[in-house]
């Protein structure tokens, strides 16, 4: 009997303490409360304000990194293909000349035609004063029969692949240029041809059917062609040097030669 008292005492002493710790607690929670009664508030609602806040710029960043990672695929996709056209520009760039010379129209006159072709020329790079330099005259504009002539230039590869004797001393940017009189001594024969008779002067009318006739032989119909008559410069003449270009373009399929009459006719044609 007197054991079962002392563990009711005991318990009952522990409840007692248990409540006493509690109110303490109390206590203490209301003396913090009257310690700062008006700056609690503001603090409370400033650090609310600061995880909202906080909490949007995540979601912000959450929704961006979710844009992002949808559009890896888009970018690698745009790479591939941008790889594509630096890969394809490169192969260009091994076919294009250090030097591509531009067109104006010029006029020749000689004895037996009177025609306008297209002479390379250069620009001039240097600084200082330029002289202006005058305007061709604007002609009027044929009809269109086979179409601008080809500029196929040639690569340093094609160039280096040739024999030490058949280069000789010949550069990539002469043999181009002679590419580009080749093209306006055809373009100028071009508009021979498909010229309306009244249009014609009495100088170039002989020569304008003596090409249509020409321009009928199997082996150059439809086709671009001049005549080693037509070789006058200002890169391609018909000296030594001129004829190394010529055997050059030949073997590298860039024309091929006929002989038409008591005519050498050159073709110009698309490599190979």
């Amino acid at each position: 009997m007197e054991g079962k008292n002392q563990a009711a005492g005991s318990s009952l002493d522990s409840l007692i303490s248990s409540f006493n710790s509690r109110i303490a607690e109390l206590q203490d929670l209301v003396v913090a409360r009257n310690m700062y009664p008006a700056s609690s508030v503001t603090d409370l609602s400033a650090v609310d304000s600061t995880l909202k806040s906080m909490e949007m710029q995540l979601q912000q960043i959450k929704d961006r990194l979710r844009e992002e990672t949808l559009a890896i695929p888009k970018a690698k996709k745009l790479i591939q293909a941008s790889l594509q056209q630096q890969q394809k520009l490169q192969n260009m760039s091994a076919y294009a000349p250090s030097y591509i010379p531009e067109r104006e129209k010029v006029r020749y006159q000689d004895s037996s035609a009177s025609y306008v072709m297209e002479e390379p020329t250069r620009q001039d790079h240097s600084f200082g004063f330029q002289e202006p330099r005058e305007e061709p005259a604007l002609l009027p504009k044929e009809k269109k029969g086979r179409g601008s002539p080809p500029l196929w230039y040639i690569s340093d590869e094609e160039l280096n692949s040739l024999s030490s004797y058949m280069r000789g001393r010949l550069t990539l940017d002469k043999i181009n240029a002679a590419i580009n009189d080749m093209a306006a001594y055809a373009e100028a024969n071009s508009q021979l041809i498909t010229a309306p008779k009244k249009k014609l002067t009495e100088g170039n009318s002989d020569k304008a059917l003596e090409l249509r006739e020409i321009g009928k032989a199997e082996a150059v119909k439809g086709r671009h062609f001049f005549l080693e008559t037509d070789v006058k410069g200002p890169t391609l003449r018909l000296d030594n040097t001129g004829k190394a270009i010529l055997t050059v373009l030949r073997h590298l399929g860039r024309l091929s030669e006929s002989r038409i009459g008591h005519h050498r006719v050159f073709v110009l044609l698309r490599p190979h």
